[in-house]
């Protein structure tokens, strides 16, 4: 089958280009053709307007329920930087909504300039709700390096909140956007000293030791004090882990490998 462009694989979920581009697009839900059309010319736009050649790739996931967001992710590796973007919005304004992040993204990274934050295309999953299940575990071989460097990271790859290894204190931390502008940082081991600033912006460092606690009640924290994101030390590990609220409203949890 051929639309627009597009060559559509043996799986209805799988889409990729007809063109001199590395562009895939995975759908989840009933996503309709036309905003994987959509999709397909606006990143494409996007990176022919910065000159990359390089791999990308698309996710559109449709909403469960009506009338709820659509989410579009997109990655690539610009110039040996891993980049991301994640948005949503409704229907197809969603995939408009990703390219213009995107462009944003790329055009801010070849240069010094800071991420916008507070981030009104994305504020953060912050409700009071009942608890909630973490219905997905990234086991990931984390960072082991400065707030500076984790902060970079989780610039490039739009992420609200990073897990890493902090290398001043050998054990795990985490660093968070913070409002106006700025970062905090938050540590197992509260005593090591941080550093003021870190990539021009002011860094925080959180006073308080991160918790120690089991899965059940972190999540059963982060659900009662209305949290978009908990970092706590496990209680039967003793290592750091980063548990964060989903568009869907359940709950994810990033752990070392």
């Amino acid at each position: 089958m051929k639309s627009s462009g597009l060559l559509h694989m043996s799986s209805p979920q799988h889409w990729f280009t007809a063109s001199d581009l590395d562009l895939a697009v995975t759908t989840f839900g009933a996503v309709p053709d036309v905003d994987v059309t959509r999709a397909v010319r606006a990143i494409g736009r996007v990176l022919r307007r910065h000159h990359l050649d390089a791999a990308t790739r698309v996710r559109v996931t449709a909403p469960a329920t009506a009338g709820e967001a659509t989410v579009v992710q997109a990655n690539i590796r610009c110039r040996t930087v891993a980049t991301r973007v994640q948005v949503t919005g409704p229907g197809g304004f969603a995939v408009t909504f990703a390219a213009e992040r995107l462009d944003r993204q790329l055009a801010r990274l070849a240069t010094t300039q800071s991420r916008d934050w507070p981030d009104p295309a994305r504020p953060p999953l912050a409700k009071v709700t009942e608890p909630r299940p973490i219905v997905r575990r990234k086991q990931c071989e984390l960072l082991t390096g400065t707030p500076a460097e984790a902060t970079a990271v989780m610039d490039a790859m739009d992420y609200d909140a990073y897990l890493f290894i902090d290398s001043a204190s050998g054990t795990e931390a985490a660093v968070a956007w913070q409002d106006p502008l700025g970062v905090r940082l938050f540590r197992q081991d509260a005593t090591v000293v941080g550093p003021p600033a870190v990539n021009l912006l002011p860094l925080t460092v959180d006073s308080e030791p991160a918790p120690i606690l089991d899965e059940e009640r972190a999540a059963h924290v982060l659900c009662h004090h209305g949290l978009p994101f908990l970092f706590f030390t496990d209680q039967a590990s003793g290592r750091g882990r980063l548990l964060y609220r989903r568009y869907d409203g359940d709950l994810s949890l990033v752990e070392p490998a």
